[in-house]
């Protein structure tokens, strides 16, 4: 059961996977899947109403889904080393998670470099497009994380709070303060926090009305300016979200999360490019 107390929400049966034909399914891998095909589909369809060839696309999205969720997952134990290295067996289990979006960036952008060379397209005009299917992704498949009750904050009595069942919950993601706020409802102890999963899905909605906004409506555009859009946007909404999260990944021997520092660095020097681009594009049209 999943309560929502404010808004006077109770969720009975949420279920965690689904059985077909005796094969255990999680919700978190149909989720991600439904995620990943919408999202190649919207940049299909992106890149046809720019001219482009959504077959390209198509190839390309398939490739850069297989090596994203990979590099998702080795940036995720990477910075998780010090369990994995204990349980070695469960770093190719995904049924409970463990995908960091970072990583998975940095896979799908290495391939669109690799693939647009490979088929003479540019790259940046690539970016543009794709990031667009990335950020619908980001935006549904943070739902995978309801399903599996993580990605959440700390401790909260705000309007949107969420209730967790404490026996749902992975025991060192619950702090001394969510467990000083305990609550028993018909024999039943709650953890209350920030569903910051559902945070970062509404802001990612907004960044992607911007995105399309800017493909599609903006008077003066250049290539590259989408993808460093987004990289702004998306990572001072992850900048603000990390800092609630209670199962950030830390930088080895520090108490730094290693989403915050790396949301910081794109911020700016995506803000940085995109003041440079914006000043190029100025001058040439006055030349």
């Amino acid at each position: 059961m999943i309560r929502f107390p404010h808004l006077g929400i109770t969720l009975e049966h949420v279920i965690r996977s689904v059985s077909i034909g005796g094969f255990e399914i999680a919700c978190y891998g149909i989720v991600l899947a439904f995620a990943m095909v919408t999202g190649l589909l919207l940049a299909m369809k992106v890149a046809k109403a720019t001219g482009q060839n959504p077959d390209d696309y198509f190839d390309l999205g398939l490739t850069a889904i297989v090596v994203s969720v990979v590099c998702a997952r080795i940036y995720y134990v990477v910075f998780s080393w010090d369990y994995y290295r204990e349980h070695l067996s469960e770093i190719i289990n995904l049924r409970r998670g463990g995908l960091a979006i970072y990583g998975g960036v940095i896979g799908g952008v290495l391939t669109v470099v690799v693939f647009t060379r490979l088929r003479k397209m540019k790259p940046l005009r690539a970016l543009d497009t794709a990031v667009i299917g990335l950020v619908w992704g980001q935006m549904v498949g943070r739902w995978g994380n309801f399903f599996n009750r993580e990605a959440f904050g700390g401790y909260t009595d705000g309007f949107f709070a969420m209730q967790l069942p404490e026996s749902d919950v992975r025991a060192h993601e619950i702090t001394d303060m969510m467990r000083a706020h305990l609550q028993t409802i018909d024999g039943v102890s709650y953890i209350q926090v920030h569903p910051t999963f559902f945070y970062e899905s509404v802001w990612n909605l907004g960044v992607l009305l911007i995105l399309l906004f800017l493909t599609f409506r903006a008077r003066e555009r250049y290539d590259g300016m989408i993808f460093l859009s987004y990289l702004l946007l998306y990572g001072a909404g992850r900048f603000w979200i990390e800092g609630l999260r209670t199962d950030q990944l830390l930088w080895p021997g520090t108490g730094l999360a290693v989403s915050q520092i790396l949301s910081g660095i794109l911020v700016v020097v995506s803000f940085v490019l995109l003041l440079i681009g914006g000043i190029h594009k100025k001058g040439t049209k006055e030349l």
